[in-house]
């Protein structure tokens, strides 16, 4: 009896043991690892939308962020530059095609997710500024002691076309900022009187209010897009992740998150 049951319990341990060593080897397993650079404007729908692909797949994703352009170390075309691992970068599109003209992404792997249009930010529960023509959105602008505007995408559209344009280039108080959350924080405390810069994230800064839109005959709209790195050393896991992100289950979060979804049919 004893000699039985004894090699009955050996028989189950050996089963258990080839179950797990099954599940190691098994293709998508917790231990696939992927990582993403992202930028600001597509953060808050990333942020929701991640934690349902790592439940669902079991693929395990670390996360960083730069700017889509600009000039300083940390914007990701940088960071790519410099050796920084990443499977999939996720960025304005322009930033993207300059990643794609400088060999940096995989040959058709990119995809566009969702576009969103450039507002100003207010400090939270601050009268909002009258929005409604080019020529209040020119006061406003020659009358602010500070204005917060980003050192990336919708920051060189301002500073290149829009301010021309308006005539207030040189007239104005302008502070470039590297991140949203230092922009929306330079309002919050008064240190700026109003941040300009994409709706997405406007909508989920702290201490700031969403004062409106720019007018439609002013108006620059990001589209922020995905691609896989050239560097990848998991494409198929990498493609997967994009997929999720530009699949119609992603739009709600995606819409939710003050960006109008790209979403595959």
């Amino acid at each position: 009896m004893t000699s039985s049951c004894a090699s009955w319990k050996s028989s189950v341990a050996s089963m258990v043991f080839a179950i797990w060593a099954t599940l190691l080897m098994w293709p998508g397993s917790a231990s696939a690892q992927i990582k993403v650079i992202i930028s600001g404007g597509f953060s808050s729908a990333y942020e929701q939308l991640l934690p349902e692909f790592e439940q669902s797949t079991g693929i395990k994703v670390t996360t960083g962020s730069g700017a889509s352009q600009g000039d300083g170390p940390q914007t990701i075309g940088a960071q790519l530059a410099r050796g920084v691992p990443a499977d999939v970068v996720i960025l304005s599109r322009e930033g993207l095609n300059d990643l794609i003209a400088a060999k940096r992404i995989t040959a058709g792997t990119d995809v566009d997710l969702g576009r969103t249009p450039t507002g100003v930010a207010v400090r939270a529960q601050a009268p909002k500024p009258d929005l409604g023509t080019v020529k209040a959105v020119k006061r406003l602008l020659l009358n602010a002691k500070v204005i917060a505007i980003p050192g990336s995408t919708s920051g060189i559209w301002l500073t290149t076309d829009l301010f021309p344009r308006l005539g207030v280039a040189g007239k104005i108080n302008v502070k470039v900022i590297a991140r949203g959350s230092e922009m929306a924080a330079m309002v919050a405390t008064g240190d700026a009187d109003i941040a300009i810069m994409p709706v997405s994230e406007i909508l989920h800064a702290k201490g700031v209010d969403f004062a409106g839109p720019l007018p439609d005959e002013i108006q620059f709209v990001q589209t922020f897009s995905a691609a896989v790195t050239a560097s990848s050393n998991d494409i198929p896991d990498a493609k997967r992740l994009i997929a999720f992100l530009s699949s119609a289950h992603a739009s709600d979060a995606i819409r939710k998150s003050g960006l109008e979804p790209i979403a595959s049919k």
